[in-house]
């Protein structure tokens, strides 16, 4: 994939969890609630629909206020791939102001782990700046945390 180092955040980490299990957590709105942001903020409610075109429209509690998150799926590759994006919510509806394009990529090792690549695509150098000012390394690298956290308690669970 070209990355732009102007326009895109982006980190990779080899998780201790298959690809295929990481994959489920963030397509299935009972687990994503589960990581999605970091704690101490929630993911109150999460309606999605993992196709292209489909939502992933998902609702924050971020110190009391909520935060609606309303995006759509642009590609979609079970186990390897996952794009999404707010500057379209279902049915191609444009967003008035979108933030960025998510990409994530999912690569198998075959023995229970797999490189995790997380990119934030923006459309300007302006709304990338911004989003690395937020925190973006820390609080993306906070969610994949606690998705190993979450995925791992699902392995132990399924024996």
């Amino acid at each position: 994939m070209d990355l732009n180092p102007d326009t895109d955040l982006h980190f990779t980490r080899t998780l201790p969890v298959p690809a295929a299990l990481v994959y489920e957590c963030w397509t299935q709105p009972e687990h994503i609630k589960n990581f999605f942001i970091p704690r101490p903020h929630k993911v109150t409610s999460a309606d999605m629909d993992v196709r292209v075109g489909g939502r992933f429209n998902t609702t924050f509690d971020v110190d009391g206020n909520v935060m609606e998150n309303n995006g759509v799926y642009l590609e979609v590759i079970p186990n390897e791939k996952l794009v999404f994006t707010d500057t379209y919510s279902e049915d191609w509806k444009p967003a008035a102001e979108p933030f960025m394009t998510a990409i994530l990529l999912l690569k198998d090792h075959g023995n229970g782990t797999c490189d995790y690549t997380a990119i934030a695509r923006h459309r300007s150098v302006e709304t990338a700046k911004q989003h690395e000012q937020m925190g973006f390394y820390d609080g993306w690298g906070t969610v994949v945390d606690q998705l190993v956290e979450y995925a791992q308690t699902l392995l132990a669970e399924r024996g």
